[in-house]
C-alpha cells in the first residue's frame, strides 16, 4: 500500500520557487556588473589557473557594455531577495521548521557518512528524520551566505553611507571580493543541489511542488514518520533512513 508522507510546508515551497528565479536575476545581473571590473583569477606563480571570465565567455552570454543595465535589475532584485530571506528566516522560527535546518553535533559525522554512501563506499546511509546532515549543513550555510551577501552588498553598494560596514568586511576590495566569493558558492551549490534531485528521483522533486510525497510498496527503506500538516513540520520521531539527496 502506497504511502503519503506530508514533507514540505506550503510556505517552504513558496520561498524556496521565489528565491529560485530571484537569485538566478542577483547572479546575472551582477556578472553584468562583474564585466566592468573583473580583476579576480586564480594564479600558480605567474600562471593562471582560472580566469573569471575571459573574453570569449562574457561574449557568448552577450555581457559586454550592460554595466547599467545590470545595476539597475541588481538593485531592485536585491530587494525581494532581502525581503523573501527575512520571512523565510521569521517562518522557519515560527513554524519550528528551523529544528531540521540547524545542524547538530551529529551533523558532520553523518555529513561524512552521507558522502561516502554517495560515493558508494558505505553500505548503508545514516539515519534521520527530514534532512541528513549534508543537507543540515548545506541549507544552513546556504541562509548565511544570504546574510553574508547582503552585508557585502551593501558594504560595495553605499560604501560612503555604510563605511562602518565596509570597514568592518576589511574594505571595499576586501567586501567586493567576499561578495564575489558568495556568488561562486551560489553557482556551485545549484549544480550540486540540481544534481542531487536529478539523483533522488521524480518523487523528491514533487515533494518540493505538491508538498508531499508518495512512498511505493516497496519502497521498505523509505522513512515511516508521523504526518505533518502544512503548519506543522515533521518529527521529531524516531529516525528511520530514507533516500540520501541534498534536495
Amino acid at each position: 500500500m502506497k504511502r503519503i508522507i506530508h514533507k514540505h510546508p506550503l510556505a517552504i515551497r513558496w520561498f524556496h520557487w521565489i528565491n529560485f528565479p530571484v537569485l538566478f536575476v542577483m547572479i546575472w545581473s551582477g556578472l553584468l556588473i562583474y564585466w566592468a571590473y573583473d580583476p579576480y583569477k586564480i594564479q600558480l606563480g605567474d600562471y593562471t589557473l582560472v580566469s573569471f571570465f575571459p573574453n570569449g565567455f562574457y561574449k557568448f552570454l552577450h555581457v559586454p557594455f550592460r554595466l547599467a543595465e545590470g545595476m539597475a535589475w541588481h538593485w531592485v532584485f536585491m530587494w525581494l531577495f532581502m525581503l523573501n530571506g527575512l520571512l523565510y528566516i521569521a517562518y522557519t522560527f515560527a513554524s519550528g521548521e528551523w529544528r531540521h535546518l540547524v545542524p547538530d553535533q551529529n551533523s558532520f559525522r553523518e555529513a561524512i557518512q552521507v558522502t561516502l554512501y554517495d560515493l558508494g563506499l558505505r553500505k548503508e546511509q545514516p539515519p534521520f528524520i527530514k534532512y541528513n546532515g549534508a543537507q543540515k549543513i548545506a541549507y544552513f550555510s546556504i541562509m548565511l551566505m544570504g546574510v553574508g551577501s547582503v552585508l557585502t552588498g551593501f558594504a560595495i553598494y553605499k560604501p560612503t553611507q555604510f563605511y562602518w560596514l565596509t570597514a568592518l568586511l576589511g574594505g571595499y576590495e576586501a567586501a567586493r571580493l567576499e561578495h564575489f566569493i558568495l556568488t561562486i558558492g551560489y553557482v556551485l551549490f545549484f549544480f550540486i543541489h540540481v544534481g542531487q534531485v536529478i539523483r533522488a528521483g521524480w518523487q523528491n522533486f514533487q515533494s518540493m511542488v505538491t508538498g508531499f510525497e508518495v512512498i511505493k510498496p516497496n519502497a521498505d527503506d523509505r522513512p515511516k514518520v508521523s504526518e505533518p500538516t502544512d503548519d506543522q513540520p515533521a518529527g521529531p520521531t524516531e529516525p528511520q533512513p530514507i533516500q540520501p539527496a541534498l534536495s
